[in-house]
């Protein structure tokens, strides 16, 4: 049996070579065989449906079968590995391409870790005392005071102004567990024993400080703290590091208690508050109002200067200081203006 092949020359010229099934030829002896110079073998290569192939190749293959058309294509110096340029691209391209550096993806187990062991406001780890503010973030007090005494704290946590603003918390140390420790966390809930990593989620207790996780709370029914034993209501429940919506609610709460904290104060003093606003209230029967106060009487007392001279001030004299004390004698015209006798 015969097997036939087709050869495109760079001519484009199309030559048949023909094999016996029991021979074996190499393209290296297939291209020596087509190229009158010897020299120029190294400059050519065979080529299949674009895929090159070695000149050590041996005929028939799998992939050169019977009437395969092989393509005899020069070689082409350059084209890249060999430290030419391409000039495709100019040199700002690579310079942008290395210059960009990618931001790092950020492990949520470590972001995690970090929200729940250190300080929010020094990441620090967690050392007592510590204390949350209304929205549920955790600080060591230490480092909270020292920036709220040098007014560096930051914007998302200028809600702080004060000890006010911080409830104080008592933290579970896990038994054998150092406070210096810097691997893992180093408390957990006094009566589940699960670790304060995140994982779990957490309340404080306004009350009385103690923290204990949602699934004591939930597993013992009680309205008293697990802990202490002290009463609290639902309302001195917080959540520890809560989620978006959880903080969104916390938030609103604490903008309520500061309206209600106002309008207690505005009302000590005297002032009336209508929906956020001042009110000196109603003036009922003969009441007016005298400089900004009521008076009892019917009629309206005017401000005069003669009500406040001094004890030994003679009152003409006094009230001659104001203009407004006394008319004016002289008269003016269209003509000229009227002078007293001894001033013209």
């Amino acid at each position: 049996m015969q097997l036939q092949f087709f050869v495109r020359s760079p001519t484009h010229q199309t030559l048949t070579v023909t094999l016996e099934s029991t021979q074996t030829l190499t393209l290296r002896h297939l291209k020596s065989s087509l190229l009158p110079n010897p020299q120029s073998i190294s400059s050519f290569y065979f080529a299949l449906n674009g895929k090159p192939f070695s000149d050590s190749t041996l005929l028939p293959t799998p992939e050169i079968t019977h009437l395969s058309t092989l393509s005899l294509l020069p070689c082409i110096s350059g084209g890249g590995g060999d430290g030419g340029a391409t000039g495709a691209e100019s040199r700002d391209c690579y310079l942008k391409m290395y210059s960009e550096k990618k931001p790092d993806k950020i492990d949520p187990n470590e972001k995690r870790l970090g929200q729940w062991l250190n300080c929010a406001l020094s990441y620090e780890p967690l050392r007592e005392p510590c204390v949350i503010d209304k929205l549920g973030n955790i600080f060591n007090k230490e480092a909270l005071v020292e920036a709220l005494l040098g007014k560096k704290s930051p914007k998302e946590f200028r809600h702080i102004k004060g000890l006010k603003d911080m409830i104080n918390i008592k933290l579970s140390m896990i038994p054998g567990k150092q406070s210096d420790a810097a691997d893992g966390a180093m408390f957990q809930c006094p009566i589940t024993g699960l670790e304060f990593n995140g994982k779990y989620k957490f309340f404080a207790l306004k009350n009385c400080g103690h923290i204990v996780s949602a699934k004591a709370l939930k597993e013992v029914k009680s309205s008293a703290c697990l802990v202490c034993h002290k009463e609290f209501v639902e309302s001195d429940k917080m959540v520890i590091n809560g989620s978006e919506e959880e903080v969104a609610a916390l938030r609103e709460k604490m903008e309520e208690e500061k309206v209600k904290t106002t309008m207690e104060k505005k009302k000590k003093r005297g002032i009336d508050v209508v929906d956020g606003k001042k009110d000196f209230g109603k003036l009922e029967g003969n009441e007016k109002l005298e400089n900004g106060k009521k008076s009892s009487n019917g009629g309206v007392k005017k401000f005069r200067a003669l009500d406040l001279a001094p004890a030994n001030a003679t009152k003409e004299v006094y009230a001659s200081i104001f203009t407004s004390s006394k008319k004016s004698d002289f008269k003016e015209t269209y003509m000229c203006r009227s002078l007293p006798l001894g001033r013209n």
